[in-house]
């Protein structure tokens, strides 16, 4: 048992709020009542203070406006840095391809394509089906 588990219970939420000033200033703030993306920051912060050294996010930019997706993946980016290990699902793939390092491209449940995430994202398959370019 933890002999300043207040401190240490502390000590991990002011890393929180450092990585997501705008919980700090919603902490009193329901849950229900948060927008999404606050409520996704509220998620990735809770899975922190577990402090595992692996984190799996399922569509972290879902539902979210161009502004918070970029925070998100801002937010991290710092963690990634940090030496944070991450599974991510996402389905906004310029934003999955341009944060991971290695991926895979699931079509119909199947892989259909795997590799390093600069090289699919330059990929002429991935131009085509995936950005319409």
């Amino acid at each position: 048992m933890y002999r300043n588990r207040k401190k240490i219970e502390k000590d991990i939420l002011e890393e929180i709020y450092e990585i997501f000033p705008i919980l700090k200033k919603r902490e009193k703030q329901l849950l229900k009542t948060l927008s999404g993306g606050k409520k996704q920051m509220l998620t990735i912060g809770r899975s922190l203070a577990s402090q595992s050294k692996f984190l799996m996010l399922d569509e972290p930019s879902q539902g979210l406006v161009p502004k918070l997706i970029d925070n998100i993946y801002q937010k991290l980016s710092i963690l990634k840095k940090e030496g944070l290990t991450m599974l991510l699902i996402e389905q906004n793939i310029i934003y999955a391809l341009q944060f991971a390092e290695r991926a895979y491209v699931l079509e119909n449940g199947k892989i259909v394509m795997e590799g390093n995430s600069k090289e699919l994202l330059n990929s002429e398959h991935v131009k085509k089906h995936y950005l319409g370019i």
